[in-house]
């Protein structure tokens, strides 16, 4: 399986993470649904690897191409023209979009380059943008992994989004994930 190439570190992370976020969405019963590109589904996979995950995951859309993004999600093609496909609000439209087209609580949307090459304007591997939604609040980051690791592979750069996503989740809940060690 290509997470098992993933650095260790950050495998064992997402597992933890994994593990808080969805058992206390279970506890609360806090419906989720993700749309993701460059993770291509490892934030759904993850999700649903958690036993129960099934009373809070509502729906997983891997939306790789931008025709996908607008024709499935329904993110507006003027909101890509404007600020690409790789960008915050491209990110927050994901995440919109699939909340509202699952009825979920929270909604998850990821884009962004996960390489191993950078993208044709010069975007390097690893500027991910991530966001997370409620009907309270909106959280949105560019995580700039080429900062974080030095020559990330394209495995790392996918499993650090999940982890990273997953945090913010947390975040947005007003969990602390420090306890997790994370």
């Amino acid at each position: 399986m290509i997470i098992a190439k993933s650095d260790k570190a950050v495998t064992e992370r997402l597992d933890k993470v994994t593990g808080f976020v969805v058992k206390y969405l279970c506890e609360q019963g806090i419906t989720i649904a993700t749309a993701e590109s460059c993770t291509g589904g490892l934030l759904s996979f993850c999700i649903t690897s958690v036993p129960g995950a099934s009373k809070i995951f509502e729906l997983g859309m891997c939306t790789y191409s931008e025709r996908a993004k607008r024709d499935y999600l329904g993110v507006d093609g003027g909101v890509i023209e404007e600020y690409g496909v790789y960008s915050s609000e491209t990110a927050t439209a994901m995440a919109r979009a699939v909340r509202d087209l699952s009825g979920a609580q929270i909604g998850v949307g990821i884009t962004g380059i996960a390489g191993p090459q950078s993208d044709e304007k010069g975007n390097p591997a690893g500027t991910v943008f991530v966001s997370a939604v409620s009907s309270e609040r909106e959280l949105v980051r560019n995580l700039k992994l080429y900062e974080r690791f030095e020559d990330p592979t394209r495995e790392v750069i996918r499993t650090e989004t999940a982890v990273q996503a997953l945090c913010m989740v947390a975040q947005l809940l007003g969990l602390d994930v420090s306890e997790v060690n994370v």
